[in-house]
């Protein structure tokens, strides 16, 4: 019992990390957040909610400036302002942020949320007993050796994520006659919308996979689908 102290132990500081962590950030959502309005988004939301044969799919505007969209971990969907604000300048469209939000959908409905959050607890775990490992033989540098090891898994199973997400929201634009082509173009435009370009950034150590492979994911799908049908 003694020798699993130290194991149940990080995974115990690993689990309350993980609970702050999600409290916090749905005080942050619901403190900064109203339901969209926008109704060219909406109608398009709604064919999605027809396409899963749901009464509707309900979208928050999170009021932030930064580019992006994301499923929190209660499985409430939200864009941001930044976004929005994007789309009325002319720079992204409806269709392209119905593409978003079916990308989050896919995260809820293949649970990626829970099992990020389940793997973020392991990897605080996996940091926490690696650390003192290493420390042990190499002072000063296990810290860092632990860190780099746990964020390229980390990094693993967010792409992995990302393209299963990516491939439900192909399917559901699909089906409400949206269509992939709004998901690829904004593909396109995402590195200038974020200013992120990922320069310098090992592959290996990136959370997204890169553009070119998600679009030719995508388009990977489309011909398998087609194939099937046919």
């Amino acid at each position: 019992m003694l020798k699993l102290t130290p194991i149940l132990l990080a995974l115990a500081y690993a689990f309350v990390v993980m609970r702050f962590s999600v409290w916090r950030t749905k005080q942050m959502l619901d403190s900064q957040s109203q339901p969209l309005t926008d109704p060219s988004i909406i109608r398009l939301a709604d064919r999605m909610a027809q396409a899963l044969d749901l009464p509707a799919i309900k979208v928050h505007v999170f009021e932030v400036e930064p580019v992006n969209g994301l499923a929190a971990p209660d499985g409430r969907i939200f864009i941001t302002r930044g976004f929005l604000n994007r789309k009325m300048r002319g720079e992204v469209s409806a269709e392209e942020l119905a593409s978003v939000i079916a990308h989050e959908l896919g995260h809820v409905a293949l649970g990626h949320t829970r099992r990020r959050m389940i793997d973020f607890t392991g990897q605080n775990a996996v940091f926490v007993m690696l650390s003192a490992l290493l420390n042990r033989f190499i002072p000063g540098l296990g810290v860092l050796i632990a860190n780099t090891i746990s964020s390229v898994v980390m990094a693993r199973l967010s792409r992995r994520d990302e393209f299963e997400a990516d491939a439900y929201a192909s399917a559901l634009l699909l089906k409400s006659g949206i269509g992939t082509a709004p998901q690829k173009s904004l593909f396109r435009k995402l590195e200038a919308l974020t200013g992120n370009r990922g320069a310098g950034t090992p592959a290996w150590l990136l959370s997204h996979p890169k553009t070119a492979d998600r679009i030719a994911a995508i388009e990977g799908n489309e011909a398998r689908w087609i194939a099937a049908e046919g």
